[in-house]
């Protein structure tokens, strides 16, 4: 669905080098922290951003030779764009209706009122959570194919978040093909619904795992000063000197538990690989 080969974006203090791929019926997660080029990934996706190198597809195709029958498969929220806060939800029906030849107005304004999302008051007027679920809920009504979810549930609250989640879990048991890319820095949204994750940092792809495998052979040790100089570090991948010693984050978790059985190993998280990954040495 989604192929970047060595994607360039080049910046005066900033550069991208980035290859993925979303395969068709699944759900990949970005993370990685505030300027690492989430946003600029996903820019570059849509076609929004010109690039300075490499290739990226959309439906096997150039974003800009994207047809307007293309676009309409495609569900789309991005933290920095929306309508004009002058509309109201009835005004956005309308527009919707117009530009999307499958959007089902009657499921939408059912969703909208589930939510508690008020039809006549101006977006201005609504709160940060209210306008996340809205650009949410708009994303989902038009039957896209593609999910590209830019930070959909920032600002909403955990219940919020997880009502958010669920919507977008019920929209894909609707069909097996349906696929999502979403990006996020709350790492409790992606651990337990991402099919597998990309770590950006400063421009480039660091790591990329499935979420199983994450979750299942990462960890962090926490090792005292002595044992740190004992230890085999083959499967260490980052270290960051602490107050009681060391924090050393391996995909060989398991390794570590064999062989060191008096270590302390903790189960590795987004969280820490962020951490980790992009403040260690």
């Amino acid at each position: 669905m989604i192929e970047l080969n060595s994607f360039k974006k080049i910046y005066s203090d900033f550069e991208t080098d980035i290859t993925l791929s979303v395969k068709k019926g699944g759900v990949t997660g970005i993370v990685g922290r505030n300027g690492a080029g989430k946003s600029t990934t996903i820019k570059a996706i849509l076609g929004l951003i010109e690039t300075d190198g490499g290739d990226v597809k959309i439906f096997g195709k150039n974003p800009k030779k994207l047809t307007a029958k293309d676009k309409m498969k495609i569900g789309v929220t991005m933290p920095d764009s929306f309508f004009t806060t002058e509309l109201n939800i009835k005004d956005i029906v309308d527009i919707m209706a117009a530009g999307y030849e499958d959007f089902d107005k009657a499921k939408f304004l059912e969703k909208c009122k589930k939510n508690n999302l008020p039809i006549d008051k101006k977006v201005a007027q609504f709160s940060t959570g209210m306008t996340a679920k809205l650009k949410m809920l708009m994303a989902l009504s038009h039957n896209a194919d593609l999910l590209i979810l830019d930070e959909p549930t920032s600002g909403l609250d955990v219940v919020a978040r997880g009502e958010m989640l669920d919507e977008i879990r019920d929209y894909l048991g609707q069909k097996p093909d349906r696929t999502v890319l979403i990006s996020s820095h709350i790492s409790s949204d992606l651990e337990d619904f991402c099919d597998d994750i990309y770590m950006i940092h400063n421009g480039k792809i660091i790591i990329h795992e499935d979420t199983d495998k994450l979750k299942g052979e990462y960890g962090v040790l926490k090792l005292s000063d002595e044992m740190y100089d004992k230890i085999d570090k083959q499967y260490i991948l980052k270290k960051k000197k602490e107050n009681f010693g060391w924090s050393c984050f391996t995909n060989e978790r398991k390794y570590y538990a064999e062989n060191y059985p008096d270590i302390i190993i903790e189960k590795g998280s987004i969280d820490d690989m962020i951490i980790l990954m992009s403040e260690a040495k």
